[in-house]
């Protein structure tokens, strides 16, 4: 049997006909293996891949600027410190979008912080990602005024007085997921329309464990010049905004920080509205409970939130909280972090309440506390500027004279006397290099006390002159210096 198997083994082996191996070959290519069969399939998905990120350059791209900056600051310090530092005119470059079609833009309060004149070079609408696209690509360049800034969360917002500009969408906080696609938009070392891939590396990361502020970390490549630009996600939908990288080398490293869309827009309503932020309060400072904290003060438990102080005639104190007391959950929801709280009182209004469960030694207490804001000067001056007798046409602002009664509502005012610029208004003679809250205290040397005063003298320059404003800003006094057109 053994030899018999064989032999007629070699023999079909060795004889077979070849019409058999064409069949074979047929039957390979009308019913490929599976393995062909997972190839094919994966270039399908692929091609949508690449389609879908195709249609979402599309999307993204037009509404992605780039934010020229000119303005003075240091060009370069010795190294024995900053008795070598030497003033100059600086140029930065930044990025941003449009939040709002009437030509509202956010961007970094870094970005132009210091800045004198704000220019937007807006991105060509029908930019689709292709070489003859690109290469024929035209730009836009306009001027920009700033509306507000806040240097607590680093944002800022922009207007350009271009209408109808495409504008994109916030997405929703709560939806982004660690390991979510992600693309960053902007212009790093000033290579205007670039866009980076990566994913979202931390939902909520937390840099500084008493800060108020978490971002969304990514890996998409980030470098300097992305300041201000969009991170999106699959649907275009901004995540958050581009805002600093931890680096050793200066450059990507892929640890970068975007600051969440959630946060992104109660600051853009508030910046719109008022140009600061508005923070309700309930008068208490959060720490964030260590072992060693908890250890030292003995509190009750070794992780979480405690009340580190309790603002005398607040809210707080009225309702009965101490400082030590832990704090458990904020309105039924886990009081986990710093940031959480802070976030969730931000994101109430003044004169709501919020409910406070919080671990006194061993007891557990309730409170029901008010929230306050506290008085903002800017806004009570704000009020009282008449948009026809408070304007200064020339400098394009709404001024208001300092009297006894506004210098009692400023405590940091250098000397009580001068004009607060309360708004900016169109039709500046120039480009002034004014912002709310400034104090304009002499021009070309003569000290300015009354708004007729300032509009006299501003009325008798011949165009082409020289304008030396000295100001306060920020509790500091500098010289700003224009010409009429």
């Amino acid at each position: 049997m053994f030899e018999f198997s064989t032999k007629v083994s070699k023999a079909i082996h060795l004889c077979a006909p070849r019409p058999v191996i064409a069949i074979a070959g047929l039957a390979l290519l009308l019913f490929p293996a599976p393995r062909a069969q997972a190839q094919s399939g994966q270039m399908e998905e692929l091609r949508k891949l690449n389609s879908s990120v195709d249609a979402l350059i599309r999307k993204v791209s037009p509404s992605v600027v780039q934010i020229l900056v000119t303005g003075y600051g240091p060009l370069e310090e010795s190294e024995k410190g900053n008795t070598g530092v030497v003033i100059g005119r600086q140029r930065a470059i930044g990025s941003g979008f449009v939040i709002d079609p009437s030509g509202y833009i956010i961007t970094n309060a870094h970005v132009v912080n210091g800045a004198e004149r704000v220019q937007v070079l807006l991105s060509d609408p029908n930019t689709d990602g292709s070489i003859e696209g690109t290469l024929a690509m035209h730009t836009n360049l306009v001027p920009a005024r700033i509306i507000g800034v806040t240097k607590e969360i680093d944002l800022a917002l922009l207007k350009v007085d271009v209408p109808n500009l495409p504008a994109l969408k916030l997405a929703n906080y709560r939806d982004i997921r660690q390991g979510e696609s992600v693309f960053a938009f902007g212009s790093p070392e000033g290579l205007r329309n670039t866009v980076t891939h990566g994913i979202v590396s931390s939902v909520a990361r937390q840099t500084d464990p008493d800060s108020t502020m978490v971002y969304i970390q990514t890996d998409a490549p980030i470098n300097p010049g992305n300041s201000g630009g969009p991170l999106v996600d699959f649907n275009g939908d901004v995540v958050g905004v581009n805002t600093f990288i931890l680096t050793q080398s200066g450059g990507n490293e892929g640890l970068g920080f975007a600051i969440p869309c959630g946060v992104v827009n109660i600051a853009y309503q508030q910046l719109h509205k008022f140009g600061h932020l508005h923070r309700p309060e309930i008068g208490i400072s959060v720490q964030t409970i260590t072992p060693t904290l908890a250890e030292g003060l003995k509190l009750p438990r070794k992780f979480g939130v405690v009340i580190s102080d309790v603002i005398p005639g607040g809210p707080a104190v009225a309702a009965g909280l101490r400082i030590g007391d832990v704090l458990l959950a904020i309105d039924g929801k886990v009081a986990s972090s710093v940031p959480y709280v802070a976030f969730h009182l931000m994101s109430r209004e003044s004169g709501d309440k919020v409910h406070l469960d919080v671990l006194r030694g061993d007891l557990k207490l309730s409170f029901d506390v008010a929230l306050m804001e506290p008085p903002h000067d800017m806004d009570q001056i704000t009020a009282l500027a008449d948009p026809e007798k408070s304007l200064v046409q020339p400098l394009g602002i709404l001024g208001v004279e300092i009297d006894k009664k506004i210098a009692s509502m400023t405590d940091d005012l250098r000397d009580p006397f001068g004009i607060i610029v309360a708004a900016r208004a169109a039709g500046a003679a120039a480009e002034v290099p004014l912002t709310t809250g400034d104090v304009i205290r002499t021009l070309n040397g003569e000290p300015m006390t009354t708004l007729d005063r300032l509009r006299k003298a501003l009325k008798a320059l011949p165009p082409g002159s020289a304008v030396v404003l000295q100001i306060q800003r920020d509790q500091k006094l500098m010289f700003v210096a224009f010409t009429f057109d």
